[in-house]
């Protein structure tokens, strides 16, 4: 059996090797030699950093098999917002339109086109190669469903209020955290805060579920 690619990501932006492909696939541009399947040294080609639907209209890609976009792949939405994509605008065009209309509302802009977003979320996502960590806005519990932090080096998603830890399998229950930064770009956030409700894996919702 071939070992999966190195196409997974992270809250906090890395692309790893791992069995779990989750429920989005996205790009950042060609990033990989397709004669041997493996990254090259960068890890964006484009500010366009988008997620898509894992199907569409039947179409097949042959992963990181071409000299195309290089195909990554999310736990969830959430991870994708953490890791600094947005919905695409081609494949999710309906998603898209409503990210925009939440971005435009939270962060009080009147118009904003896709590479205005794009280069938005550029500067908040990166600290030259590394992730940007930010400053939470408000208090944990008061961050918007969707949101993600870390702590001590581990992801957390934020929903109804708790925090879930992540991994590629998906989310659990953990006691209180402390010291948590932002993961999930500022700009982002606010979409999320003024109303964009991302997908999230069905291990969150189980987790948030009020007792029977």
């Amino acid at each position: 059996m071939r070992p999966p690619l190195q196409n997974r990501v992270t809250p906090s932006g890395d692309i790893v090797s791992t069995p779990y492909r989750g429920l989005f696939t996205g790009n950042r541009g060609i990033i990989h030699d397709p004669a041997t399947r493996t990254l090259l040294n960068r890890r964006w080609s484009s500010k366009a950093w988008i997620t898509c639907t894992c199907e569409f209209r039947g179409r097949r890609r042959d992963v990181m098999g071409t000299r195309s976009w290089t195909e990554l792949f999310f736990v969830d939405e959430a991870t994708a917002f953490a890791a600094g994509h947005r919905p695409c605008f081609y494949c999710r065009r309906d998603d898209a339109n409503a990210f925009r209309a939440a971005w435009q509302r939270g962060n009080d802009v009147a118009h904003a086109s896709a590479p205005d977003i794009d280069a938005v979320l550029h500067r908040e996502r990166l600290d030259r190669r590394n992730k940007r960590l930010h400053e939470l806005p408000m208090p944990l519990h008061a961050l918007p469903d969707g949101a993600m932090v870390q702590a001590a080096g581990e992801s957390y998603l934020i929903a109804r209020g708790r925090a879930l830890l992540w991994s590629f399998e998906g989310y659990r229950k953990v006691q209180g955290i402390t010291n948590a930064m932002l993961l999930t770009p500022p700009s982002a956030l606010r979409a999320l805060a003024a109303g964009y409700r991302p997908v999230l894996h069905p291990t969150a919702v189980q987790q948030t579920e009020p007792s029977s």
